[in-house]
């Protein structure tokens, strides 16, 4: 186990108290029904997922394309794909196209002065809503716990080493259909010679887990974690330099990786600027409650955004049609991903960013197939207007 630091572990309530920005928040929507469905031990009852069709009124109004296609990575806007969804070529090896080295290597929670660890017990009810507040949950089984995280570096064949690279991060664990489609599409020359850093979370998922502590809550720690935590021992291992032009550095993940990729650009701009997610959880999944942010990432389409000057931020956006909708006990209504994504299209057009937004038919949540369609015209959108040398 790698261990490039001799520190002290933060208290689980150093962590929680991390300073976050106030925003004015409006109060939560009114509850929907109780949910339904399948439950037992450890198990909140579950909503039926049901099939949202992407022509529903208040949905914004997208380019519905021919089934298989993508949309142009030079084109903004809101696009329908499906209900096919064929793995593009690039996410395959080809032959002749070089190909990058992956380093692997582990990060112990005892080494970490931000995040020390936490753990829900898994035998144990996600949480107690909070009977005044349905935007509000309480987790009793969650505690301090120690893990370990796996990362993964890509360094591709066209890496000349001691020179500054871009780069891109991602969350939840090694992901080799990155690399994968890295090769190919640095080899094109349609995207720059960059490395490719995959981070595992800390374990579990939602409230009261480290997961969810790192990637659901509405601060800039997580961004300052991999910078101050990860980078540097990327750098080591992989025997890189990576640059720190935050136009030159993007960000991605799924679900709730998603909406930390997010985050990290928001609350960090001087740090990233281009961002990629699949079904981002932009729904009130923080925990612990925070009064500032007090409806967690569905803050970001209900006032944070709408509210805040523009920031230099691309992202491109991703839903299906059967994706999360209210997976929990909370009945606050902020709990349906495509509600979300379809508010966050609807104020990143009117603000004016430069964003591009799929609803996949015939898609679950974090959907592979589509993944695998959608991956390389998605990269090269997130890194339109960044040189790349010897591009036609």
């Amino acid at each position: 186990m790698f261990r490039p630091f001799n520190v002290v572990s933060m208290s689980l309530m150093s962590v929680i108290a991390v300073a976050i920005p106030a925003l004015a928040q409006t109060p939560a929507a009114p509850a929907p029904p109780p949910a339904v469905g399948a439950s037992g031990p450890g198990r909140a009852a579950r909503t039926p997922v049901p099939t949202r069709d992407p022509h529903t009124p208040g949905y914004v109004t997208a380019k519905e394309l021919p089934d298989g296609t993508v949309p142009s990575p030079k084109e903004d806007g809101n696009f329908i794909i499906g209900k096919t969804h064929p793995a593009a070529p690039e996410t395959t090896v080809q032959d002749g196209v070089p190909q990058g080295a992956v380093i692997n290597f582990t990060m112990a929670s005892t080494d970490s002065k931000i995040y020390p660890g936490i753990i829900r017990e898994p035998a144990m009810p996600l949480g107690i809503p909070d009977p005044n507040n349905p935007a509000k949950i309480d987790v009793p089984s969650s505690h301090a716990a120690p893990y370990t995280r796996r990362v993964a570096v890509y360094v591709p064949k066209q890496y000349v080493p001691g020179t500054v690279a871009p780069f891109i991060v991602g969350a939840d664990g090694p992901d080799r259909g990155l690399f994968t489609v890295l090769d190919n599409l640095i080899a094109q020359h349609r995207l720059p010679v960059m490395i490719g850093i995959s981070i595992s979370s800390g374990g579990g998922d939602a409230q009261g887990s480290q997961r969810g502590l790192e990637y659901d809550t509405m601060s800039g720690l997580y961004a300052e974690f991999v910078e101050k935590e990860v980078l540097p021992l990327v750098e080591a291992q992989a025997n890189v330099k990576l640059t720190k032009d935050p136009d030159a550095r993007a960000t991605m993940g799924g679900s709730s990786g998603g909406s930390a990729a997010l985050e990290m650009a928001w609350y960090h701009t001087d740090l990233y600027h281009r961002v990629l997610t699949y079904s981002g959880t932009y729904v009130n999944q923080q925990w612990p409650w925070n009064p500032a942010t007090p409806h967690g990432a569905w803050g970001f389409h209900e006032t944070i955004i709408p509210n805040s000057p523009v920031k230099p931020i691309r992202i491109w956006m991703e839903v299906g049609d059967r994706d999360n909708y209210n997976p929990n006990v909370m009945t606050d209504n902020m709990h349906d991903w495509v509600v979300a994504n379809e508010n966050m299209a609807k104020v990143l057009a009117a603000k004016g960013y430069h964003y591009q937004f799929v609803f996949a038919v015939n898609a679950g949540h974090t959907d592979g197939a589509v993944k695998r369609q959608t991956l390389p015209e998605a990269l090269e959108y997130v890194w339109q207007g960044y040189p790349i040398e010897g591009k036609k």
